[in-house]
């Protein structure tokens, strides 16, 4: 497997109930120089999470929050925040109540 400097290596954090497409992984290792390019990675090495992070349209559902560090990537530039080698990306589904 090649590897490329220009795309950093990242932690994803996959939630409890997400963690049944991701092999029961907690944390995974992906590379990419922004969040886009990281989950996009991250989609092409467990497919099955795609309909559970993406519209049909291709824009993230709006119940899945991403967070870079402990920063709400919605406050930051979106799917275009550059991630740095070694950055911690967490998935965290919103959950309704009641």
């Amino acid at each position: 497997m090649a590897t490329t400097t220009e795309q950093p290596s990242v932690t994803i954090r996959i939630p409890t109930p997400l963690r049944s497409y991701t092999n029961n992984q907690s944390i995974v290792e992906v590379n990419g120089a922004t969040v886009q390019a990281a989950l996009t990675d991250l989609i092409d090495t467990y497919p099955a999470l795609k309909p559970h992070l993406y519209h049909d349209n291709g824009d993230l559902r709006s119940f899945v929050n991403i967070y870079v560090g402990d920063e709400d990537i919605r406050y930051l530039e979106g799917p275009q925040t550059a991630l740095e080698e070694d950055t911690e990306v967490s998935i965290v589904p919103s959950i309704a109540g009641g």
